[in-house]
């Protein structure tokens, strides 16, 4: 007898994951991406709080016309939202590709709003309560203001 066979024979099969199961997870990750998206352009910091992780962070090169990277905390992102430096305006959102492993996904957007244009990457994990939450928002950001010089 071929013991590698035999083996592998033994082993117990995974399950592939469904396709319902699949379409189920990618729909309450868009929720969630629906929920940043919203929760930025109505300055809900009561719903921010709640789709992001307690360890997001937004991490820009060139952010707001600065030089180098920019990495802005949960708190400092939520205290802008209050304050109105960041958010308040409408922002139509395009879900240009969702991608999910197990408890990690990776979402893509397009997002305008009158002032900018972004190409938004965005990371989720499944946490502890079984909630997708984003924990991290990688942007190009692309003012629509003309500089006149």
């Amino acid at each position: 007898m071929n013991w590698n066979v035999a083996f592998i024979k033994s082993l117990p099969l995974k399950k592939p994951t469904s396709t319902k199961v699949k379409m189920k997870e990618n729909q309450r990750i868009k929720q969630a991406i629906i929920d940043f998206v919203k929760g930025g352009d109505n300055s809900d910091v009561e719903l921010l709080d709640k789709v992001l992780h307690k360890d997001f962070r937004v991490t820009n090169n060139g952010f707001m016309g600065t030089s180098g990277i920019t990495i802005i905390t949960k708190n400092e992102y939520l205290n802008k939202i209050k304050s109105g430096a960041f958010g308040g305006l409408p922002r139509q959102m395009e879900i240009l590709e969702i991608d999910q492993s197990g408890k990690i996904a990776s979402v893509k957007l397009r997002i305008e709003s009158a002032e900018n244009d972004f190409i938004s990457y965005n990371s989720l994990v499944l946490d502890a309560d079984k909630e997708w939450k984003l924990i991290n928002n990688l942007a190009v950001v692309k003012s629509k203001k003309i500089e006149l010089k």
